[in-house]
């Protein structure tokens, strides 16, 4: 068994069976379970909410089924049953999502099925506690009812994000997940969705079955909103893969280079402190910040041996052309600036678009996709040099620090490389001219 699988199988099981745990004892010390029809509509508005949970980050799901849980809570524990048992007991149904069938998945659903009965168990002793007085529940007993269901989702958020971000870094650990961005709406998302399942279980209670085919359709309304949001998402990354190809079958020396420079600059970023939103802008601004390089010449981009004065200029000119390229996908605009950028000096020298600044230092986006980007250049083979070795290309960005690049970024990098154990490059050629010229023999070699 691997490394991976017996993680896996230890978060599985410590949260299955913590769920069973919790399930049982609520069955033997409370017992008090729900009229069977009532919490059958919202077991089934649960499952099927959960079963269509859509991707909103890397190997992050989400549906609007806390709107249903949160507001089976207030109906249960105004209706003198335990809101604890019955929202525990929807959840442990819930489990399975859509993916997990296709892919035939066991651990995701084992550890869903803990984690949903702990986080909604939470709740609804929230609910069970807070409403345990009201009794006969009517209009003036509104906004008691509505605090307890803030309350209760609020423990629903919590509980279900921390449960949620042990299991990622228990299991997949940094190098294996994307960094998730927009945490804050996110969750934020999640909490409001809560606080509206309170609301509607207090309209359902005092309105009676009227209301019922209402709330549901605020329950579809809840999931759209969650699918437009991660179907954006992915229209987004599938822009950016289209972009990678197409760079990549014309120079095939970048091959990974886009990926490797994403991945430096993720490792910079997250050495210094930047949020997920921060990471992934960083990481979109170094997956596009060569497709300038789409409108040079294939023979100049894959030339072997040094560029001519004027060759390198229109080289250069490929940073303004990402620009140019890019200029209609309104949601890269931030992410092309800091691109164009990242052939600017921290002196405030070098070239670029509109993320240089002539005279000032780059942002600090683009100071650390420029030290990214030379370090891969030069611990990878390209057309013109053979792979010098990770110590060689540290010194050489050292050497140049405080004029072309900021030194604070290179510290960052040289530490977030020895926290990950990883070396790149060549194991022995730290000659730049020898580098160079096995290059261009190699080149000869293949003309014979």
């Amino acid at each position: 068994m691997t490394a991976l699988a017996k993680r896996r199988f230890f978060l599985a099981t410590t949260y299955s069976g913590a769920g069973v745990l919790v399930l049982a004892a609520l069955v033997v010390f409370d017992g008090r379970f729900p009229s069977f029809w009532r919490w059958l509509l919202f077991a089934t508005a649960f499952v099927a909410l959960e079963f269509h949970s859509v991707e909103v980050n890397d190997r992050l799901f989400q549906s609007s089924g806390v709107m249903v849980a949160i507001t089976a809570g207030v109906v249960f524990a105004l209706e003198g049953h335990s809101a604890a048992l019955g929202m525990a007991s929807i959840a442990a149904l819930g489990p399975f999502v859509a993916q997990d069938l296709r892919e035939r998945r066991w651990f995701q659903p084992a550890a869903n099925f803990g984690q949903m009965i702990l986080t909604s168990a939470a709740a609804g002793l929230v609910l069970d506690v807070a409403l345990q007085n009201v009794g006969v529940a009517n209009r003036s007993d509104f906004a008691t009812i509505a605090l307890a269901g803030t309350v209760a989702s609020l423990a629903y958020t919590i509980v279900n994000w921390q449960l949620v971000l042990f299991a990622v870094r228990m299991v997949y650990r940094k190098r294996d997940v994307l960094p998730w961005s927009k945490m804050p709406v996110l969750l934020t998302s999640l909490l409001v969705m809560g606080v509206v399942g309170g609301l509607l279980g207090a309209t359902m209670v005092l309105a009676q079955p009227a209301v019922t085919p209402l709330i549901l359709i605020v329950y579809l309304i809840g999931h759209l909103s969650l699918s437009s949001f991660s179907q954006l998402r992915e229209a987004h990354e599938a822009t950016l893969r289209g972009f990678i190809k197409a760079l990549e079958a014309k120079d095939l020396y970048t091959r990974g280079h886009t990926e490797r420079v994403a991945y430096f600059s993720q490792l910079i970023g997250e050495e210094l402190h930047f949020s997920g939103t921060q990471l992934e802008r960083l990481r979109w601004a170094a997956l596009i910040h060569d497709v300038g390089k789409l409108a040079v010449p294939a023979e100049l981009i894959r030339k072997r041996g040094r560029l001519t004065d004027e060759e390198y200029e229109e080289m250069q000119t490929h940073a303004h052309l990402v620009e140019e390229i890019l200029a209609e996908v309104e949601f890269l605009e931030p992410m092309v600036e800091i691109a164009s950028g990242h052939h600017s000096h921290y002196d405030g020298n070098g070239y670029g678009g509109s993320g240089h600044r002539n005279g000032l230092p780059p942002s600090l986006e683009s100071s650390i996709l420029a030290v990214a980007d030379s370090f891969d250049a030069m611990t990878s083979t390209r057309s013109y040099r053979m792979a010098l070795t990770q110590s060689y290309a540290l010194a050489e960005l050292r050497r140049h620090a405080g004029k072309q690049f900021d030194p604070d970024v290179i510290d960052a990098l040289q530490t977030s490389l020895a926290r990950v154990g990883e070396t790149y490059g060549s194991k022995h050629l730290d000659d730049e001219e020898l580098a160079r010229r096995l290059a261009e023999q190699g080149a000869l070699i293949e003309s014979v």
